[in-house]
């Protein structure tokens, strides 16, 4: 019996996709940079059916390349073709198992899309702060495997610091069950700390136990002009003396990045009548009255402060716009310790205009929590990528960042992290690998 047939008894056949035509979109990633064939896709419908898929491709030395909404910008989630696989799509695993307001948990499934997850939070009259452009697609399973930031990094953290359990299946199809919504477990060590962010490398995640928090009763957006990166950093340290916490999002914005959504979207327009070469976009809440602290606070700024609800999403819109409007070229997930991003911003801008005159730089990202997205164009610049590299993340290490922030490593940066890793690190990566993974069947060719 072959190999498709075997998996079509354990998901059905209509799951378990061979057609070209219905493989393509799971082969070729979000960014169209990495395309690769594999054996079929296969669609389970539980943990249960995911185990028995994964033990079976154990059995038989086939790799495992788990996949979710496919959203990721480093070709994580899709086949290399370096050797035999199947893509693992977990698009129907989307259910909420469970609720649970007194805890301040939900207890979902690793399909659930980002946005469904939110929207049963809002419903049960609480917040689930993960917030990125691509929630309306991506997959809390992918979330997960790549440790997401988004906007709201600055007040709630990242997807890691959403997360009190899972439930993981291992590369040899056996499950572990940790799916324990506390918040105080000392006994022994914190296993689910190693497959948040391990993008599927080590096992599958298919389930989760996620923090909720009170829902904000107000809340205000601000688009705040700047004439450098230095005035954002002083602001976000002005703005946290008056307002803390209150401080949800702050989001950094160049003028580049402003004028590659305007031209792309033309439903946009551009908030304030005169051009400025930064910008910032804030997103404050709070259970009490708010705007009139914000209004004080900004007071003597160039900014706008959305008056309505559709306002503030206009705004958000040309945020979550930037990705796609500046789609070919290089790309740059990028680390910095907040003070030292003035720094980064000239020394790598002069760099680059000395080496490839001409090159436009669009940076935007959570400034807030010191992840920036440093993208260099224009699209010619792709083939000089490795040289283009070179630039940003020296002078990222000179800085005492990280040349990898949100992302992930995936195909595009396994071999890079080879030169700003330690040996030590890397030896302790692949004796964890080794370790839970010893076929390397789990997602292989990525990260290690």
């Amino acid at each position: 019996m072959t190999l498709q047939k075997r998996l079509a008894d354990i998901v059905g056949a209509a799951n378990v996709l061979t057609a070209p035509e219905d493989t393509k979109p799971y082969f070729t990633d979000w960014r169209k940079q990495y395309s690769a064939p594999a054996e079929c896709v296969v669609r389970p419908a539980s943990t249960e059916e995911v185990a028995r898929v994964v033990a079976l491709c154990a059995r038989e030395s086939v790799a495992v390349v788990p996949q979710g909404g496919n959203t990721g910008l480093v070709g994580g989630s899709v086949p290399t073709g370096a050797q035999r696989e199947i893509v693992l799509a977990l698009a129907r695993m989307n259910r909420i198992r469970a609720l649970d307001v007194l805890n301040d948990t939900v207890t979902v499934e690793a399909g659930c899309v980002l946005a469904a997850v939110q929207r049963a939070a809002d419903e049960a009259g609480r917040l689930f702060p993960l917030s990125l452009a691509a929630e309306g697609s991506c997959q809390i399973g992918g979330n997960l495997s790549t440790n997401a930031g988004g906007v709201n990094v600055l007040r709630y953290g990242n997807a890691r610091e959403q997360v009190l359990g899972l439930e993981v299946v291992l590369p040899d199809g056996r499950v572990w069950g940790g799916l324990r919504g506390l918040r105080k477990d000392n006994t022994g060590y914190d296993l689910k700390q190693l497959f948040l962010g391990a993008e599927g490398t080590l096992g599958v995640i298919t389930a989760a136990v996620l923090r909720l928090y009170p829902r904000p009763a107000t809340s205000a957006t601000a688009w705040i002009a700047l004439e450098s990166t230095r005035a954002a950093v002083e602001l976000l340290a002005a703005l946290r003396e008056r307002l803390g916490e209150r401080i949800s999002a702050f989001e950094l914005v160049s003028r580049s990045c402003l004028e590659a959504v305007l031209s792309q979207v033309p439903a946009l327009r551009d908030p304030l009548r005169t051009p400025h070469p930064w910008y910032v976009l804030a997103q404050f809440a709070d259970s009490g009255e708010l705007h009139e602290r914000v209004e004080q606070a900004l007071a003597e700024r160039e900014a706008v402060i959305a008056q309505s609800g559709e306002q503030a999403r206009s705004l958000w819109r040309i945020r979550e716009s930037i990705p796609e409007a500046q789609f070919a070229n290089v790309k740059h997930d990028i680390s910095i310790p907040i003070s030292r991003i003035p720094d980064f911003t000239r020394i790598a801008g002069e760099a680059l205009a000395a080496a490839f005159p001409g090159a436009r730089v669009f940076c935007f990202g959570h400034i807030g929590d010191g992840n920036l997205h440093y993208n260099v164009g224009p699209e010619q610049l792709l083939e000089k990528r490795e040289a283009v590299n070179r630039i940003v993340y020296d002078t990222v290490e000179r800085l005492g960042g990280s040349i990898y922030a949100e992302h992930g490593l995936g195909q595009l940066k396994r071999e890079a992290i080879r030169s700003h890793k330690s040996a030590l690190e890397l030896e302790l990566m692949r004796k964890l690998k080794a370790a839970l993974d010893p076929d390397g069947l789990m997602n292989p060719g990525k990260v290690l």
